[in-house]
């Protein structure tokens, strides 16, 4: 093809294309096209709550939920650069909530506001995440004009994780082994290119991933305990996990379709729901020593095409699960 055919970028003016924050800008996020392509920038699926919502004492732009960890995503905008009154807030917002991951975008960071959000995210727990985000509108010729994302700050998951292990001695080596092993799955799944995102990496047996309905997740799970033996021997068993407030009514109405998943999936599950416990699971496992590094490979394999599967097969079921159905 001839160069003389490709066309040239030209960047457009965010007040172009939203003359108000909060009357266009705003509700543009909140769209769901919107929050996903926001969502694949900083690795985290996203669900929305409601805009301009109080929370406890404070007002969000939109508040959403991460929908593999369920905890709080508030979205604060600015079309000009960023600004000493926005800081505060989303410092109050860190300050009052438990478990957050906040989200700043603008037109522009200053060098300052960048530096904040860097030591923040380096003196911060887990449980508090800032990303810093530009956004920009783009077109070529007269297409239709594209935005972009640009990730100015975000969370370092592996050095803080690291760090406070250091610092508290609270890790064993059994637990920065798992941290270790899920870094190198979630590297592993990037590089295979799976649609099935990885939640950041922690010292826990096991690592979740958004399905695209709050309270249900799917996880990767490695055991020591073997679930069919009911003995000690390693295994490894990906999860669709119901733990939300309708997870009984959830796990019974995908009970109901139980042949036609399996079908669909190609291979059986196992149903797990416990009466004495509000969650339920569903899945799927394989005897599997993952203590042994040098079959990560071969276990990270299977682990992705079983995640994948599922994803494909019960997310859009689990999006749309009738609750009625089950009466």
């Amino acid at each position: 093809m001839s160069t003389n055919t490709l066309g040239r970028l030209q960047k457009v003016e965010l007040r172009d294309a939203w003359a108000s924050e909060s009357s266009d800008f705003t509700p543009w996020l909140a769209q769901e096209e919107n929050l996903k392509l926001l969502g694949e920038t900083i690795g985290i699926e996203l669900e929305l709550e409601a805009q301009e919502k109080e929370v406890g004492p404070f007002r969000a732009d939109i508040l959403c939920k991460d929908t593999a960890s369920d905890n709080w995503v508030l979205i604060e905008n600015q079309l000009e650069r960023t600004d000493h009154t926005h800081l505060g807030q989303l410092l109050t917002y860190a300050a009052g909530l438990n478990a957050v991951t906040i989200v700043w975008i603008a037109q522009r960071f200053t060098a300052e506001h960048r530096a904040t959000l860097d030591w923040l995210n380096e003196h911060t727990d887990e449980k508090i995440n800032m990303f810093g985000l530009e956004i920009e509108l783009w077109r070529i010729g007269d297409s239709q004009i594209a935005p972009k994302f640009n990730i100015i700050s975000q969370p370092n998951d592996w050095s803080r994780t690291v760090q406070q292990a250091a610092a508290g001695g609270e890790v064993s080596a059994h637990k920065q082994f798992q941290l270790k092993l899920w870094t190198a799955f979630k590297q592993y799944m990037e590089e295979k290119n799976s649609f099935v995102r990885c939640q950041k990496p922690l010292p826990q047996h096991w690592t979740n991933h958004a399905i695209g309905r709050t309270g249900v997740h799917l996880s990767s799970v490695v055991s020591t305990w073997n679930s069919e033996t009911n003995d000690k021997n390693p295994e490894i068993r990906v999860e669709l996990y119901l733990d939300g407030p309708n997870a009984k009514q959830e796990f019974a109405a995908l009970q109901i379709q139980r042949e036609i998943i399996e079908k669909a999936l190609g291979f059986p599950l196992i149903w797990h729901n416990p009466e004495n416990k509000a969650l339920s699971k569903i899945y799927t496992r394989q005897d599997a020593d993952f203590l042994t590094e040098d079959l990560w490979p071969k276990q990270f394999e299977w682990l992705r095409q079983r995640l994948e599967t599922m994803h494909k097969v019960l997310g859009p079921i689990v999006k749309n699960i009738n609750l009625g159905s089950t009466e």
